[in-house]
């Protein structure tokens, strides 16, 4: 599913297309999604203007003069943007959101786990936001954070770094990539892992999102960014999906085991 980085590529592709511009219409095709789009939704947003595009964990945040539209892309979804005359929709093409530019932002979703929903002031207060941990740039994020906040945590360290109430945005792809990187075997128990090793794991939690996010983020199936090109970070994978290869710094093979009901990939060599 897209995760941070792959939301975030596609946020810096609409931002600029978006901020500042006047919602002409919204076109529902279908509001099954996670959460049905409410049938209240495309007067709501007809005629206001985007004052920016945030992002908050996997969430898009559309600004609208203190409400806020947030699109989630869940499993399969994408936002494009057209700057021409959009082509003829497609199958699982479900929102035309039409700027008085031109452009046609178009919500495409398969499996149909994504949503569009409206959330009055304060949107922070909103069940999905008003509970999430910190953003993992933020400065607030770092190694005494997470000391003092995996010190009663007994799971393993891979999947406290994938519970958004403690650190958002770092999904199974990205959790994988930093642990190899920070040398932490991902089945250590959380209270286990020392202070300095926390800190060079933020430190690279940090690197290799940035990393992802350079590369237009993972394109393992679906995935489109916003001018409908696929990412490219999948290609420099350390361990993820690379189960019975050769580690690309050591040479061990590279197992995998099931945590929490996701696959993870680790070198038994290089994690320790």
């Amino acid at each position: 599913m897209p995760e941070l980085p792959e939301v975030e590529t596609t946020r810096r592709g609409i931002a600029p297309l978006a901020a500042g511009r006047r919602i002409l219409r919204m076109v529902v095709y279908d509001p099954r999604l996670r959460w049905s789009v409410p049938a209240s939704l495309p007067k709501r947003i007809a005629g206001r203007t985007i004052d920016a595009v945030d992002r908050r964990s996997k969430y898009l945040l559309f600004r609208l003069a203190g409400d806020t539209l947030l699109v989630h892309l869940g499993m399969t979804g994408s936002l494009r943007a057209f700057t021409r005359p959009p082509p003829p929709r497609r199958t699982h093409d479900h929102v035309d959101i039409v700027l008085d530019s031109g452009v046609t932002l178009r919500y495409h979703d398969p499996r149909r786990f994504g949503a569009m929903l409206w959330l009055p002031p304060p949107a922070d207060a909103h069940p999905l936001l008003a509970k999430l941990g910190p953003e993992p740039f933020d400065t607030a994020c770092d190694a005494a954070y997470l000391w003092r906040a995996t010190r009663r945590r007994t799971a393993a360290i891979k999947l406290a770094l994938m519970d958004n109430h403690l650190i958002v945005g770092v999904g199974n792809i990205y959790a994988n990539e930093s642990l190899f990187r920070a040398g932490i075997r991902p089945t250590t128990p959380a209270n286990r892992v020392s202070k300095p090793r926390l800190a060079r794991l933020v430190d690279e939690v940090r690197a290799t999102l940035a990393e992802a996010i350079a590369k237009g983020g993972s394109t393992l199936r679906d995935y489109v960014d916003s001018r409908g090109e696929p990412g490219y970070f999948q290609l420099d994978y350390f361990v993820y999906g690379r189960q019975g290869l050769p580690c690309r710094v050591c040479g061990a093979v590279v197992r995998q085991i099931r945590q929490g009901g996701r696959a993870t990939s680790y070198c038994p060599r290089c994690q320790r």
